[in-house]
């Protein structure tokens, strides 16, 4: 890839705004069009961001300048726009999850390979400055060796607050895989890849009822749970505890520490790109009158701060530079296969093994790495 590398945007819903403002800033990348299902929709937001082209799916995957699709589209038909981006011979961005199901997803990592393209997968968050400072920190052994882990996400749920909440609570979704894919790439990214998990999960309600918008006041039935509960145990022995949930009254946002056999470290909201970590060393001896008090550390953060669009940005660096890209669709399956397997550990009250790992750990985010710069 030379040059500023052609872009194509597939789904212009709410999420497209944030792409598109950051992805008309890079001058790695050129946004040329984007498409929709309602290709009056995608006119609209390629106008609002001074993108020249607008159209149906088709049109995006037709257009001879377009080297990297982004698919923004509902996680249903994740797969399906991915999968045809591949056969036109396209890079593909996809958000998170990859897919629903594991064959599917599979396939698609086969076909891209056998295409000779790159699949990336949201989440890029673990590209902000704020998870990367915290990773190399612990690399760095500022908690000595990890042990395990703690996360939790609490609302009340995304029905308070969206105008269209029913797919969130849809097969394909809930807390599990709306919010999950955040605190387990996060997770897998710092302690490698996940050999079983067990999960329980409930709903508070069987329906649910649209607060906000044109349909508000409607209902809508609840189809997953909607608070789980995980334990992860990683291939490397080490463990993460993690609650999900949309039933909380208390709302408790990006939770998340590590602990080490040297310290703690509690680390940004993986669902943000920045944010300050912190670590706290062991009291040590510990006698009868002692204060309990520990003294946290603050850790700077270093790097540049956008938002999302930084995985795709890193992944067309990463094809021109040809190294491995962070954000992979390998670590984006992986990250599903947890997922499924925590619903299926749900249903059957079991530990469930999951089958896929990482060929190789997750790399760091290359030092000086600078969106606003010009490389290609």
């Amino acid at each position: 890839m030379t040059g500023p590398v052609g872009i194509g945007v597939i789904g212009a819903g709410v999420i497209s705004d944030t792409y598109l403002e950051n992805l008309t800033t890079f001058p790695d990348v050129e946004v040329l069009i984007v498409g929709d299902l309602f290709p009056e929709r995608a006119r609209e937001k390629a106008d609002a961001h001074g993108v020249p082209a607008a159209g149906t799916v088709d049109d995006v995957l037709a257009h001879p300048g377009v080297q990297v699709v982004v698919n923004l589209t509902i996680p249903a038909a994740h797969i399906e726009i991915s999968a045809a981006a591949v056969a036109a011979g396209k890079h593909v961005w996809t958000e998170k999850p990859l897919g629903l199901d594991r064959e599917g997803s599979a396939r698609l990592l086969r076909d891209a390979a056998a295409a000779g393209v790159r699949i990336g997968s949201a989440p890029d968050t673990v590209l902000g400055p704020g998870f990367q400072s915290a990773k190399r920190a612990i690399l760095a052994g500022v908690i000595g060796r990890p042990l395990f882990a703690q996360t939790a996400f609490q609302t009340q749920g995304p029905d308070l607050w969206h105008p269209s909440p029913q797919f969130l609570f849809a097969r394909g979704a809930g807390p599990l895989l709306d919010m999950g894919p955040y605190y387990l790439t996060a997770l897998v990214s710092l302690l490698g890849p996940v050999d079983r998990v067990a999960a329980a999960g409930l709903k508070a309600r069987e329906e649910r009822v649209i607060h906000t918008g044109p349909d508000a006041g409607t209902t809508f039935a609840v189809e997953v749970p909607s608070t789980v509960q995980m334990l992860t145990v990683f291939e490397s022995g080490q463990q993460a505890q993690s609650q999900l949930s949309f039933d909380s009254a208390l709302e408790r946002h990006g939770v998340f520490e590590v602990h080490g056999t040297e310290g703690s470290i509690v680390i940004p909201d993986p669902n943000r790109f920045e944010g300050v970590s912190r670590s706290v060393k062991p009291l040590g001896v510990i006698r009868d009158g002692m204060s309990f008090e520990q003294e946290w550390i603050d850790l700077p953060q270093e790097g540049t701060v956008v938002g999302r669009g930084l995985g795709l940005l890193d992944m067309v660096r990463a094809i021109a530079e040809d190294r491995p890209h962070v954000a992979t669709g390998e670590l984006g399956y992986h990250v599903l296969d947890v997922m499924l397997s925590a619903a299926e550990s749900a249903d059957s009250g079991a530990f469930v093994t999951v089958d896929s790992t990482l060929a190789a750990p997750v790399p760091v985010v290359p030092a000086g790495f600078d969106p606003f710069a010009r490389t290609l």
